[in-house]
C-alpha cells in the first residue's frame, strides 16, 4: 500500500492513501461513535436513567389512545394525580390523552418530568 505524506500549498500536512484504505479507516471510525454510543445508552440503562419497552409495551403503546395514556397507565399515575402534579385540571389531562385537544411544549414538558420521560415521549 501506497502512502503519500505531503504539503498543501498553504502549508497544511496531508496523507494521501489508497481509496479502500480511506474506506476501511472511516468504517472504524463510525464503529468507534457507534461503540460510544451504546455503552453510553447502557451506561443510562445501568443508573435507571433509561428504560427499554419489550414487544409487548410496544403494542401496548400503538393500541394507546395516545403516547401520553400510555406512559400514564406504564406510571400507574391517575389521571387526577398526573393532573395535580403538572398544574393542569384533569379534564384536560383526559382531552390531552385522548386527542381531543392539544397543548404547546410547555404543558408536555410538565406532564413528562410528572411522568419521568423525556417530552417527545409523550407529544403526539
Amino acid at each position: 500500500m501506497t502512502i503519500v505524506r505531503t504539503v498543501t500549498p498553504a502549508g497544511e500536512a496531508i496523507v494521501i492513501l489508497p481509496e479502500a484504505e480511506f474506506d476501511r479507516l472511516r468504517d472504524l471510525a463510525e464503529d468507534g461513535g457507534d461503540t460510544r454510543i451504546v455503552e453510553a445508552s447502557l451506561a443510562r440503562l445501568r443508573a435507571g436513567e433509561d428504560e427499554l419497552l419489550t414487544e409487548a409495551d410496544l403494542d401496548d403503546l400503538r393500541a394507546a389512545p395516545s403516547p401520553l395514556a400510555f406512559w400514564r397507565a406504564r406510571r400507574s399515575v391517575s389521571p387526577e394525580a398526573l393532573a395535580r402534579q403538572a398544574g393542569l385540571s384533569a379534564e384536560t389531562v383526559a382531552a390531552l390523552e385522548a386527542g381531543r385537544t392539544t397543548a404547546d411544549t410547555a404543558v408536555f414538558e410538565r406532564l413528562a418530568q410528572a411522568l419521568g420521560v423525556e417530552a417527545e415521549d409523550i407529544t403526539p
